[in-house]
């Protein structure tokens, strides 16, 4: 969870059963203080050059007049701002020519370049829709992004938008009362996404209701309260989950469930022994993961419980608990059902998979590195499905990864590993050209779709890996005019959706529109 929930969990006083050691993996893990994390200076540009220019730029902009968009560097987070990976130009005359974000220009501003400009035969152009909706300070967290038949959808602050799939042209508008604060990861079926809002305008605002938007007609239905399973729940954020037309919501200490199709309450918060409740994993299973008393530990010390629970019910179908000092950070697959769990003490992650009837198939401490937001380390969104870049077919994970770095998360992913689900082993490594990051997306035809990240004067593409040992083929790329546009989807917070052909990337986070400056929402390339 987030930690930012009013009051504190009940205290755990009664431990579950010690599991029986996983086969075939070593000793189980030991506990240790994590460091901080380092963010790593973003890549293109030294350091030192890149503190010169920002400091010259900034400085001749002041005395202009005109205001300056940081676009990520040594220190700092990275945020998304102006198109073709440079700051912007300043504010133009009335005549020049500025993108709506309507889907029919470029994704420009004034002065910028097209990235379809210099567009070759075989290449696939791309449409760019800048976020035109009014956010509260730096900016706001952008959901998606979900297509729906020909829509795409994201959602950002008080709005949700669908977008023409082939055009970028959009198709309608849904305006909430309050902000979002809980968005699943997919919609449930029939594409009726069920969001959580807020009671009032205000970040600080509880968030106690659950919002249905019906993503394929564009409008909104049911609203429900979150009922207070106790006086500590008071939550300002909800993980939420879904499977089946359960929407499960998670917060600190509390679990409940709804019905996607008209919002009645399906259970509540449910006990094992004196475990308590974390955050839900959705997707063809309901996983639930529980902290637990942990007898080997120091008083108050707690270890997970990875439980499937029944959608309609909330009850417990089994359990699997994990040793000493190890936390569950994510599910990576839900059929094959994966979890990706880490030790900060001793600076290691395992992967750990379950049969049907949760048993432990394989487990094995990971010899690689992986995105922080694929093991669950450091990202503190308690959000079990939020790993960008990993796909699962019925004998294998296919996960973004690379050299193991000195934190427990790594920046660099440049390879895609396949991993042997019936023993825990690698199979493969296929690395990206250039020291390019790359991301699995989906399994389409016998083989693995993946994103190929830009870098330099190299544009993005889309990518096929043969199962058998990761040989690749370039289905689709993008014009070479469109590596800068590109670039501002910073991988830190990025998503990627492949669907019906067609590459979509939705950045993490979006400012407010400033005249003279576009910060693009979202981009789309393919058939």
């Amino acid at each position: 969870m987030t930690g930012r929930d009013h009051g504190e969990p009940p205290r755990p006083d009664v431990p579950p059963q010690q599991p029986p050691a996983p086969p075939g993996f070593g000793p189980a893990p030991q506990p240790y203080a994590p460091a901080a994390p380092v963010r790593a200076p973003r890549r293109g540009m030294p350091r030192e050059r890149a503190a010169v220019v920002a400091a010259l730029a900034a400085a001749a902009l002041a005395v202009a007049g005109f205001g300056w968009a940081v676009l990520g560097g040594a220190g700092g987070d990275p945020e998304p701002s102006a198109a073709g990976g440079a700051s912007a130009s300043p504010p133009s005359s009335p005549s020049a020519p500025v993108d709506k974000g309507d889907g029919k220009g470029t994704g420009t501003g004034p002065d910028t370049v097209d990235p379809n400009a210099g567009i070759k035969p075989g290449e696939a152009p791309i449409w760019l829709v800048e976020n035109r909706v009014e956010v509260a300070g730096a900016g706001a967290r952008q959901y998606g992004p979900w297509r729906v038949g020909e829509v795409v959808v994201r959602a950002v602050d008080k709005e949700v938008a669908g977008y023409g799939a082939a055009d970028g042209r959009e198709k309608w508008k849904v305006q909430l009362e309050t902000p979002l604060c809980g968005v699943p990861k997919e919609p449930a079926a029939g594409g009726k996404l069920v969001v959580a809002v807020r009671e009032g305008q205000g970040p600080t605002t509880h968030c106690n209701a659950l919002r249905q938007i019906d993503l394929a007609a564009g409008k909104a239905g049911w609203k429900a309260p979150v009922p207070q399973e106790n006086e500590y729940d008071r939550p300002l954020e909800l993980q939420l989950a879904v499977s089946g037309d359960t929407v499960a919501v998670a917060r600190s200490a509390v679990m409940s469930g709804f019905s996607a199709t008209d919002g009645r309450k399906l259970f509540g918060t449910s006990k094992t022994g004196n475990c308590y409740p974390v955050a839900f994993g959705g997707g063809a299973r309901l996983v639930l993961v529980r902290q637990c008393p942990d007898p080997g530990g120091a008083p108050g010390a707690v270890r997970p419980l990875l439980e499937e629970v029944d959608p309609a019910t909330g009850a417990a179908k089994w359990g699997h608990a994990f040793g000493s000092g190890w936390t569950v950070g994510r599910v990576l697959s839900s059929d094959p059902l994966v979890a990706a769990a880490y030790h900060s003490g001793r600076k290691v992650w395992s992967l750990t998979a379950f049969t049907a009837d949760g048993k432990v198939r394989s487990h094995g401490e990971a010899p690689f590195g992986t995105d922080q937001r694929c093991n669950g380390w450091g990202d503190g969104s308690g959000d079990m499905g939020g790993c960008p870049a990993a796909v699962a077919d019925a004998d294998t994970l296919y996960l973004a990864g690379g050299a193991p770095g000195r934190e427990l998360g790594i920046d660099l992913t440049d390879h895609v590993i396949a991993v042997d689900l019936a023993t825990g082993k690698e199979k493969w490594r296929a690395k990206a050209p250039d020291g390019r990051r790359i991301w699995p997306m989906a399994l389409e035809g016998g083989k693995v779709v993946a994103y190929l990240w830009p870098e330099g004067k190299a544009a993005g593409a889309v990518v096929a890996l043969k199962p058998a040992d990761g040989a690749q083929e370039v289905l689709l790329q993008s014009p070479a005019g469109a590596a800068g546009a590109q670039e501002v989807f910073f991988p830190h917070g990025a998503r990627t959706a492949w669907a019906g052909g067609r590459l979509f990337l939705l950045n993490g986070r979006v400012k407010s529109p400033e005249p003279g400056l576009v910060h693009h929402a979202l981009l789309s390339f393919g058939k």
